[in-house]
């Protein structure tokens, strides 16, 4: 399997985690992120199935901080209460972290590895969502495991993320 089909694979695991994750999260701000980010895992695939292709790639101006961006902003009356989380949900926020950090990690070696300024493209537009989600994640699993003190130390990053 060379590098973009494993890239394909990787991407179709991830959206079939986050699916099942979505379903174990009672938290209805990291429901609406889980389902933000099957988003852009989708349109990963299909980033890379293009360039397997020999399609270019037209890449959007899309930023998973973005779209995060609204989803605190209609969420954020909820976000100010404690939230209880299941230890199931808190070990999906932990499985997903990690699952990012390989993603950016096997990106960056296949951007070593590319030979064409397509795949250079493409794996120089992944490297940074991938590392965007992992910051989304990690943000949300410190806010579930200790509200109190993520306000107090990270309010000041979810206000810039609110109001851009």
């Amino acid at each position: 399997m060379n590098a973009l089909e494993m890239a394909v694979k990787m991407e179709t695991d991830a959206v079939q985690f986050y699916t099942e994750a979505m379903g174990k999260v009672k938290y209805p701000a990291g429901k609406k992120m889980f389902e933000a980010i099957i988003g852009d895992e989708k349109r990963h695939m299909e980033m890379v199935r293009k360039i397997i292709k020999g399609l270019a790639i037209t890449p959007k101006d899309v930023s998973p901080m973005k779209n995060v961006k609204s989803i605190f902003e209609t969420m954020k009356a909820e976000m100010m209460k404690k939230m209880e989380a299941s230890k199931d949900e808190m070990e999906a926020f932990k499985v997903a972290m990690k699952m990012e950090q390989e993603g950016v990690a096997f990106y960056k070696k296949c951007l070593a590895a590319a030979t064409t300024d397509k795949e250079k493209a493409l794996f120089n537009r992944l490297i940074p969502e991938e590392e965007q989600h992992y910051a989304l994640f990690a943000n949300t699993y410190q806010y579930l495991q200790n509200t109190g003190a993520w306000f107090m130390w990270e309010e000041g990053a979810i206000h810039s993320i609110i109001e851009g």
